[in-house]
């Protein structure tokens, strides 16, 4: 597949080529070019051509129709889909060679996000000021382009391939009976996942610093306001990017103590089965008599304390395959909760201590009031299911059938990566600039607004690579892959709020550019606080939730154009 899409795009490189011989041809000073009047209109065509259509580097094609650019920005961005493409299969051999921290926290992110970087700087580098003050609007299009569709057409999209059936508001993997019920199917997310949308939602901090003079009507103010911006989505890069680094180490620590807390939960009620409900006295304190008969149960060895094969028996006699549990650290864990005189021992008292300590923790999760009674230990019920919703919120992949086995030839993988990468970035470097420069010319043969060319047409070209991927990774129809796939879609947005708005504000502070995006701030802010908020409060989204997501888009394009071109935002 990889040979195939190389063929592809050197046949596409030289086609244009081709087509730049050819126009070079017609601007030598042939002696045919004066024979007669046909020579005549031929030159006048080519004169007026040159002072209306610019070669990029001086050897790319170029054209004034509005078709010949429709077809030149078709061309050219397909090479920057292929460079997107290039970019994301070599990030994906590195980071199995290398694995996560470094790999996946910041070179996936800043490569993932390389293509629109590319374009967005080329847009505001071309020419002189007033050129590169126009040609702007093709990288803030862009900018919010790649947001909206990310977190609209697709998120939706995403909901819809991935749907399962819910039951206790939570999808089960692999099930999908229920048709397109808006209420009882949909997907289900781990806690991270509510993370990176809660992340995504605060990196729009610096459009609302940027925007802030304009939201006063103050002109002194913003070229202050955009170095500020500037600063704060720097400092937002570097500290998304160390959360990346140090997330998987930070996932570890709360899923272990997640499993431990299970283990807990789960002793308590195996406790309370075979104590047949009086575990607890009527003053809601451990009934000490009951604790010896099952302690007396546990304890084979009838030497008056439990040991470590006797505590392991236990754990492992509760069967609990569900949390894939690595028994030696579990019995370690109890050993520890209970073995307070640390002679490696447990003792009578040292075991109802530590019982009466858990059944505290427990009270904590009842969802009634009453602590003694016949319903006196409700609350153990309560306290094991939570912490089993707990467990399976965090998403637990030590054991997961789909892992990836390792590489079995890391050097030529990592040639292989290299390459990819090398190839993906010199695409986008040399093609960016072309690709704005049909943009802008398409704009001013069609009148269309460069804005809306850039919002709708280049976040196909950019962005598909990571589209399309993220919807087939959720037709798995599993937790775990819905999970990966819409923190990878909040991960690129985030990446947008924070890379590719440091690269724009740059510029726009670098050449003294005015500032003046306010119905595309707006949008943007829009999509990414109403997205990232809806998917920080819940884990569970329903298929309604997708109508939410696709009805944006278009709210997006005709809030953006009521503003400029109603009341004159821009």
């Amino acid at each position: 597949m990889a040979h195939n899409t190389s063929y592809v795009t050197l046949i596409t490189i030289f086609s244009l080529l081709a087509v730049t011989a050819a126009g070079r041809y017609i601007t030598t000073t042939s002696p045919s070019l004066f024979d007669g009047e046909q020579g005549i209109l031929r030159l006048n065509r080519f004169q007026s051509a040159s002072e209306e259509c610019e070669q990029t580097y001086g050897f790319m094609p170029c054209t004034t129709t509005a078709f010949g650019n429709m077809f030149l920005i078709i061309v050219y961005g397909y090479l920057m889909y292929l460079a997107a493409t290039y970019l994301s299969a070599g990030s994906e051999l590195l980071l199995q060679i290398l694995g996560p921290g470094l790999v996946g926290g910041l070179c996936l992110p800043a490569l993932g996000a390389l293509p629109d970087a590319m374009l967005i700087l080329v847009s505001g580098l071309s020419g002189s000021r007033e050129t590169a003050q126009d040609q702007v609007s093709v990288g803030m299009g862009l900018l919010a382009g790649s947001t909206v569709m990310l977190l609209t057409s697709i998120w939706g999209t995403c909901i819809v391939v991935g749907k399962c059936d819910l039951q206790n508001s939570v999808a089960q993997d692999n099930k999908d009976t229920k048709g397109f019920n808006l209420i009882g199917s949909g997907v289900s997310t781990d806690i991270w996942t509510s993370y990176s949308a809660m992340i995504m939602a605060v990196s729009v901090l610096p459009f609302m610093v940027v925007q802030f003079p304009q939201i006063l009507h103050s002109t002194s103010g913003r070229h202050a306001a955009v170095l500020i911006a500037l600063v704060l989505s720097i400092s937002l890069l570097i500290a998304y990017c160390l959360y990346q680094v140090y997330q998987p180490t930070l996932q570890k620590r709360h899923l272990d103590f997640a499993k431990h807390k299970h283990v807990r939960s789960r002793i308590l009620k195996y406790l309370k089965m075979r104590a047949l409900g009086r575990l607890v006295d009527s003053h809601g304190e451990p009934n000490r008599e009951v604790l010896l008969k099952l302690f007396n149960s546990i304890d084979v060895n009838q030497d008056g304390s439990l040991s470590v094969p006797e505590l392991r028996a236990l754990v492992v006699g509760m069967q609990l395959y569900e949390i894939n549990l690595n028994e030696d650290d579990a019995v370690t864990k109890v050993m520890k909760d209970f073995d307070t005189s640390q002679n490696n021992e447990v003792e009578f008292d040292e075991f109802v201590n530590g019982i009466g300590r858990w059944l505290d923790e427990a009270k904590g999760f009842k969802k009634t009031t009453s602590l003694a009674g016949p319903d006196s230990l409700k609350y153990v019920h309560d306290y094991y299911e939570e912490t089993k919703k707990e467990h399976d919120l965090l998403g637990d992949q030590t054991h997961d059938d789909e892992e990836e086995d390792g590489v079995d030839d890391p050097q030529t993988t990592t040639i292989k990566a290299v390459l990819l990468l090398l190839l993906g970035t010199v695409i986008a470097a040399i093609f960016a600039d072309p690709l704005v420069g049909a943009v802008d010319n398409f704009s001013a043969a069609t009148k269309i607004p460069s804005f809306f060319i850039s919002f709708i047409a280049l976040p196909l070209a950019t962005n598909s690579s990571e589209a399309v991927s993220a919807i087939i990774f959720a037709t798995r129809k599993k937790q775990r892959s819905a999970s990966l796939t819409f923190s990878e879609l909040y991960g690129a947005v985030t990446m947008n709020n924070v890379l590719c708005l440091s690269v724009f504000l740059a510029l726009v502070y670098v050449r003294g550019l005015t500032w003046d995006f306010s119905s595309e701030v707006l949008v943007i802010l829009i999509v990414c606080i109403v997205m990232g908020v809806f998917g920080s409060c819940r884990t569970t989204f329903p298929l309604w939730t997708s109508l939410l997501a696709f009805l944006l888009y278009p709210f997006s394009l005709v809030l953006v154009y009521v503003l400029d071109y109603g009341y004159g935002w821009s």
